[in-house]
């Protein structure tokens, strides 16, 4: 029978930052498991020594039959961002944290971080980390090689996130110990340990952007404006797309990419996929994925090419099709998740036509919201009403999954 494995964890000044009962359980164990830098803290141990690196999977195999006295050691607390959750649901472990990284950090700050966002970018994509810290007043970050503190400060910059200045923290709890602030024009520049931990502060205001961007705060094709999914019709369009924070979200025919902005500003902590075949126009995407802070994906092919390098959805925009609307409703209609929504602006009664049957025939019900908008407009010192274009707003779902609530909504102009 497997006895019970002590996960403890460790500090970067080795055995000290260890209680004594901890060094006792170290000392007595059969077996010593860690990183190479952790092993180290330890020449004289009598057991067996084992470095803990790439595969975890089958690391974690070999102790299931382990029936030796057993330590693992782990990087501050093994419960955040470590491997402490993978033990814990694997083997028979108890767990003995340390400080983390992030507690060490902010006391050599001297703030509190109850109130501060936690993230990592270590060992994942930095991809879409704008959206998800735009406008906190803290944020924590675990960082790794890739994903250093010069590299974070380039990306923050890209999306002029100007307001933040950062604390630097490196090698915390060893001799090398540094810790420091820096703008970020400076961190960009700079040269920083392996090992180490940044936290943004925002020291003056960011933009504010509420939900219903007006139409010309995007950059958009000029001088043939227009092409733009207008506030009104998008507001009712992504409400029907029931967007939660982790939605995976395809905007089709992206255009200026004002869905797909307001979608990320939704979906913070899912991802947001954008495909628009006119170049110019996903220049203008790119420049408003800048200005409103939204790490998008876009790239530049006509629908339904690309859509294979896209995720399945749980949410689908169709804001122009080109011609392919049946073809591409299959696509989506197949690849949607489970309570999935699709979306598509018709704008003529022979697109709607086409989208009902196309979605009779994958086995999805409609129905068709109709939209005529007007706005008003001065005019001397009177007030007219100016007319939109109307727009079908066509919602679709499975039929075995309606009592579940799943909802396709289809807008095509």
């Amino acid at each position: 029978m497997t006895q019970t494995m002590k996960v403890i964890g460790i500090g970067d000044d080795g055995q000290a930052s260890l209680l004594p009962l901890y060094r006792k359980w170290i000392e007595e164990c059969e077996l010593l498991v860690g990183g190479e830098r952790h092993l180290a803290f330890f020449p004289e141990h009598a057991g067996e020594k084992r470095v803990l690196k790439g595969g975890l999977t089958a690391m974690v195999e070999e102790l299931r039959t382990e029936t030796r006295k057993t330590v693992i050691l782990a990087s501050g607390d093994p419960l955040f961002y470590g491997i402490g959750s993978l033990l814990a649901k694997k083997l028979n472990v108890e767990i003995y944290p340390h400080l983390s990284s992030i507690q060490l950090a902010f006391s050599k700050m001297g703030e509190a971080w109850q109130d501060a966002t936690l993230a990592s970018v270590h060992g994942r994509s930095i991809k879409g980390l704008a959206q998800r810290i735009d406008g906190k007043d803290k944020v924590a970050l675990l960082t790794d090689l890739e994903n250093s503190p010069s590299a974070i400060a380039r990306y923050l910059l890209s999306f002029q996130m100007t307001e933040y200045d950062a604390f630097v923290a490196e090698n915390l709890g060893s001799a090398e110990e540094k810790a420091g602030w820096y703008s970020l024009e400076e961190m960009a520049d700079g040269v920083f340990s392996d090992l180490n931990v940044v936290i943004l502060k925002k020291r003056r205001p960011s933009p504010v952007w509420p939900f219903g961007i007006a139409d010309e705060e995007f950059s958009q094709r000029k001088p043939d404006k227009g092409l733009i999914t207008k506030k009104e019709v998008r507001i009712l369009s992504i409400a029907q797309l029931q967007l939660h924070t982790k939605s995976i979200v395809w905007d089709i025919g992206t255009c200026t990419g004002s869905v797909a902005i307001e979608a990320a500003r939704i979906a913070r902590e899912g991802a947001v996929y954008g495909v628009e075949k006119n170049a110019d126009d996903l220049e203008n995407c790119r420049q408003n994925m800048a200005k409103f802070r939204t790490d998008l994906t876009v790239i530049n092919a006509r629908a339904p090419k690309g859509l294979d390098e896209f995720p399945d959805p749980d949410a689908v925009f169709i804001g122009g099709s080109g011609g392919e609307l049946r073809e591409l409703l299959n696509i989506c209609c197949t690849r949607l998740r489970t309570g999935g929504r699709i979306v598509v602006n018709a704008a003529t009664i022979e697109t709607l036509y086409e989208a009902t049957q196309a979605f009779a025939a994958e086995g999805f019900e409609t129905s068709v919201t109709l939209a005529q908008l007007s706005r008003s407009k001065p005019i001397l010192s009177l007030t007219r009403f100016e007319a939109l274009n109307p727009i079908y707003i066509i919602t679709a779902w499975a039929k075995q999954e309606e009592e579940q609530g799943g909802i396709i909504v289809m807008n095509n102009y």
